[in-house]
């Protein structure tokens, strides 16, 4: 019958937005109020597992790591620098949570808790991550990329280290704002909403069933793609400000993204089909707040030549 049927999925979606109204947190680096329903300690546990599990997977492909001695000067040199890079911009991590403690933002600080681990994995897929709780993992493929880009991975590629800060940086600044949570918890959220609505669907002609669905379905992964790319903004800006906390020259980071963008031939879906921004859009992004952040550069660090 119409009206009930109707009246199982007005029943759902309020029993959602309770669900998501009661699950809300302040995000300091944002000033909003978001949703999440994974605690800190829940996706902590679930980044160990899977690092332990990825780290098992490329087994002889992770280079120096697990306290392993028996590794090549090259190989050893190249762990050192992620781990360098990696202790510097931990220790960024750590003050600039405080600082916004001391500023009266509210919100669980992680940055002293994570149980930070720096691991290089040898392939040619250009690619990092940091899982939540602190496990990162750079991959050789990006080094020529943040390095001297003359289309090789050498030592040369580890001697200036701005742009693999910026990388770094990046991954660091999605779990310090729980944006795995966030994404997993949104995920969770849509699949509820596209089952309530399927509830309700149960005497509507089968034709018509599967196109809401279908519209349903789209809608959703329209919404979590723009949500990921906020995630992602959000990412660049809190590493941006790491970057300059640690040291690290912030000028690279909009040559990085040029760069970024070359890849595979520069061929990419319309950012509203993506759960990235463009690569233009991050570099515009990085020159907007570049002021800001070489005068907060200079006010730590010191002079920067002015040639932004």
């Amino acid at each position: 019958m119409p009206g009930g049927r109707f009246g199982i999925i007005i029943i759902a979606l309020i029993g959602l937005a309770v669900y998501y109204f009661s699950n809300q947190e302040v995000n300091p680096y944002s000033g909003k109020t978001e949703f999440n329903t994974i605690s800190i300690d829940q996706a902590s546990q679930l980044g160990a597992q899977t690092y332990v599990q990825m780290l098992q997977q490329e087994g002889r492909n992770v280079i120096c790591g697990g306290g392993v001695s028996s590794c090549d000067v090259a190989g050893r040199e190249v762990y050192d620098t992620v781990n360098e890079i990696g202790e510097r911009l931990r220790l960024a991590a750590i003050e600039m949570e405080q600082d916004y403690l001391d500023a009266g933002y509210e919100f669980q600080p992680v940055a002293r808790e994570f149980d930070w681990t720096f691991n290089v994995i040898n392939s040619e897929q250009p690619n990092a991550f940091c899982l939540p709780g602190g496990y990162v993992a750079i991959y050789t493929g990006i080094l020529d990329i943040t390095g001297n880009y003359d289309g090789q991975v050498t030592l040369a590629d580890i001697q200036d280290v701005d742009k693999l800060a910026v990388v770094m940086g990046h991954e660091i600044g999605h779990a310090m704002a729980h944006h795995g949570a966030k994404r997993m918890s949104n995920s969770r959220l849509a699949q509820f909403g596209t089952i309530a609505v399927g509830l309700g669907l149960g005497d509507m002609d089968p034709g018509q069933a599967r196109m809401v669905q279908q519209a349903m379905g789209l809608a959703a992964q329209g919404g979590l793609m723009a949500f990921s790319r906020e995630h992602e903004t959000e990412a660049d800006k809190i590493g941006l400000e790491l970057l300059v906390r640690a040291c690290y020259d912030p000028r690279e980071a909009p040559e990085l993204w040029q760069r970024m963008g070359e890849i595979g031939g520069g061929q990419r879906p319309p950012e509203w089909m993506s759960t990235h921004p463009a690569s233009e859009t991050r570099a515009e992004n990085f020159r907007q707040w570049m002021p800001a952040a070489v005068e907060m550069y200079e006010q730590r660090c010191g002079r920067l030549d002015r040639g932004f």
